[in-house]
């Protein structure tokens, strides 16, 4: 029998009731890359020809929504593929399936008569790289179609030769759920009826030489399986309820350098844990986090990594889910509520954001459709030997489009207020970590990846455009150029740049016994000569406490005492030295452990008056920081520095100033051996009273209460190039910071 019908194409065509036998074939084996085109409903003279492939279906029918009987199929060729036609059924029309196997009998949808997923504007700004807001479109999303429940499912595949989606709802079965592919821009699309939320799946891809992939991940998932568990898990956009309105309306410009940022970088496994060494969940950290980070002081939280990531001790920077916050702490929506709690408490949220490279775990990215697809093909570009991790192709344009999409998707949908980028240093250069012989130069010969920097800047500018209160901060360690000027000026757009130069420098020179720091001043005034070059933020990091280096605390040299007193004379020059601030957790009450991702903080040192008087010093100078213009309103600005005296190498004293856009300053001073200083005379710009703001070595930080009585007269007395100046007793090991009087 045969009839003349329009194929699910679009086409008129004669399609023949039973259809070629070689297609069938390839239907039962799960070789056929366009299921479309045999399988569903094709319109015919007086009704249509169905077509489906249930494997161990024995009989089939098409039945309507009462669950009346249209039309029988018949079994053609291969175990579970049926054909016929059924008079009066036309195209468009809803129907459903009716199967039975040894007297068991079942009703499924069709999923092939399901119209596109995607729009013809999908696919051109796809093809174009330009749909910034892709993962409305890809990943899988719970929908109705023609009235009937299930999931959208989309994934970029362009060289393979077939995709299908598999989970326990069709008993991981590659044949029965195979994909549609958009040619236009190599997306493959499929509707699922009858699947929601909480349903697990993979992809299962057939590369281009016929060989299956090892099952996939969703690239654009929202939530995945637990490790050691992979599944993609069907969850949608999240749809929070957010209550931060007036933060987002009315809170500072964080792009603005002129504001103070102090940032409280926060890995969420290990900052506390429960009972039974249990993480806390996205909702316990909303009750307990957020006030903690409030009551300190701190403007921003910095989350390491959220991004789903297998392996936990990577601390998040192995991501494969980068649209997925990751599942150990809870849900896609309690991730949102988090955010918004701190929102609430009027406190910014950076994210840590890892588009440098992706793990090599078989069920991610790597080698995704049988070729080199997320990863530059040429492993001289393509893989890291440091961290045997594959690196993005940022010259191609979906997957480019794939990763400045991602950024974007944290700030909308999560309304994260920045992005700290990874690694910048290790994308910018060709030569990152490699020895002569092992990287290709770029089209000028230079060392430099131009589709890198290229896609960094695209990052930036559209962050820009879309999320203009939002902020890039890069973890750059070269002297690469305008890292945080704009791209209109020639720079990769970021706002702020960390100082990896000023870290290094100055924990070099607070390691070193107080008898020697007299032959290393220049480690704590180098950085003022670059300190313009950027927008610089000064990072204390996780880096610094992990792999053997151990804790701010146990960097410091002396006895008990002087470890907490250089500490705090570290911090109080730390916080008035020109730059935004950054501290990661356990640093503010001096953990002594180097930190463990396997355990909580030590949080009952707080127990310890000593502990207790650093935290309380780091939430005093969060105030004072935030309190005094002059302390941060010029830190991107050489007008709001002066050095009053670096001269001072034999007794390890340095002093300056801080000055902000009305002339007002406060003067720092600095001792960092362990002997107190009295008669200390300091030149200061003008006359009058100067009353001690803070002062490291006070008691109720743990000090020995050397100071100034409060404040101090100046005289008439020239030093340092001034008039007048002051007579200080200097605290031993101790950081003063003096005002002038109104």
């Amino acid at each position: 029998m045969s009839d003349t019908a329009t194929t699910n194409g679009g086409a008129s065509a004669a399609v023949e009731h039973r259809p070629n036998p070689h297609e069938v074939e390839e239907i039962g084996r799960g070789a056929h890359g366009d299921p479309f085109s045999i399988l569903g409903i094709f319109a015919a003279d007086g009704g249509s020809i169905v077509r489906c492939f249930r494997p161990g279906a024995q009989t089939a029918a098409v039945i309507d929504g009462s669950g009346n009987v249209l039309g029988e199929l018949e079994p053609v060729g291969h175990d579970g593929f049926h054909s016929g036609f059924v008079p009066g059924l036309q195209k468009g029309q809803p129907y459903r399936f009716r199967f039975t196997h040894d007297g068991i009998t079942w009703e499924e949808e069709d999923p092939y008569r399901f119209g596109f997923i995607l729009g013809d504007q999908d696919l051109y700004y796809f093809a174009q790289g330009t749909h910034y807001r892709l993962y409305e479109r890809l990943g899988a999303h719970p929908s109705t179609m023609d009235g009937v429940h299930g999931t959208a499912f989309a994934v970029l595949a362009p060289s393979a030769r077939r995709v299908s989606v598999v989970g326990n709802f069709n008993a991981w079965d590659g044949r029965r759920h195979v994909m549609r592919k958009r040619h236009e821009a190599g997306i493959w699309e499929l509707f699922v009826p009858g699947i929601g939320r909480g349903e697990v799946y993979k992809y299962e891809v057939v590369g281009p030489d016929g060989s299956i992939m090892p099952l996939k991940a969703d690239p654009v998932g929202f939530k995945q399986e637990q490790a050691p568990s992979t599944a993609s898990i069907v969850e949608g956009l999240v749809e929070h309820d957010w209550k931060d309105e007036a933060f987002r309306q009315h809170s500072q410009d964080w792009q603005d350098a002129e504001k103070p940022i102090s940032i409280y970088e926060v890995h969420l496994g290990s900052w506390r844990r429960g009972e039974g060494n249990s993480f806390l969940d996205y909702k316990a950290l909303a009750r307990e986090l957020v006030p903690y980070v409030k009551d300190m002081g701190f403007t921003h939280v910095e989350f390491l990594p959220v991004s789903e990531h297998p392996f936990y001790g990577s601390w998040g920077y192995q991501p494969i889910g980068l649209y997925a916050p990751t599942s150990r702490y809870g849900s896609p929506e309690d991730f949102a509520e988090l955010v918004d709690a701190l929102h609430q408490a009027g406190i910014g949220v950076l994210l840590d954001w890892v588009p440098g490279h992706f793990p090599t775990d078989i069920h991610g990215l790597g080698w995704f459709d049988g070729t080199a697809l997320y990863e530059h093909p040429d492993p001289r570009r393509g893989f890291h030997k440091d961290w045997n991790t594959l690196i993005y192709d940022y010259g191609r344009t979906e997957i480019r489009n794939y990763l400045v999409a991602n950024g974007l998707y944290w700030l909308d949908r999560f309304h994260i207020d920045g992005l700290r980028v990874d690694a910048v240093a290790s994308m910018l250069y060709l030569d990152y970590s490699r020895n002569h012989g092992e990287w290709e130069p770029n089209i000028y010969g230079g060392r430099e990846n131009l589709e890198a920097m290229a896609f960094l800047k695209e990052t930036n500018e559209r962050v820009g455009e879309y999320y203009p209160k939002a902020t890039t901060h890069a973890e750059e360690s070269t002297a690469f150029p305008n890292v945080s000027k704009p791209t209109y000026l020639g720079g990769l757009g970021f706002h702020f740049k960390w100082n990896m130069g000023w870290m290094h420098d100055t924990l070099h020179y607070m390691q070193e016994e107080p008898i020697n720091r007299r032959y290393h001043q220049h480690h704590m005034t180098f950085g003022m000569v670059y300190a313009y070059s950027e927008n610089f933020v000064l990072p204390l990091s996780h880096d610094e406490v992990v792999y053997g280096k151990g804790s701010l605390l146990g960097k410091m040299p002396g006895d008990r005492w002087q470890k907490f007193a250089n500490l705090r004379a570290y911090f109080g020059f730390m916080w008035s030295h020109p730059g935004k601030k950054l501290i990661f957790m356990g640093g503010e009450f001096a953990q002594e452990r180097e930190w463990a991702h396997d355990f909580s903080l030590d949080w009952h040192l707080l127990e310890n008056e000593d502990h207790k008087g650093v935290q309380r010093l780091v939430r005093d100078l969060n105030q004072l920081y935030r309190e005094i213009p002059a302390l941060h309103q010029l830190d991107c600005d050489p007008a709001g520095f002066e050095w009053v005296d670096t001269s001072d190498v034999e007794q390890s004293v340095i002093s300056f100033l801080r000055k902000d856009r009305e002339g007002r300053h406060v003067l720092v001073v600095s001792n960092f051996t362990p002997v107190p200083r009295h008669d200390y005379r300091i030149g200061v710009p003008q006359a009058g009273r100067y009353v001690e703001r803070l002062n490291t070595d006070a008691g109720i930080y743990g000090g020995s209460n050397v100071g100034n009585m409060g404040s101090v007269d100046t005289e008439e007395v020239g030093a340092h190039g001034r008039s007048h100046s002051v007579l200080l007793t200097l605290p031993p090991l101790g950081t003063i910071v003096l005002a002038l009087e109104g």
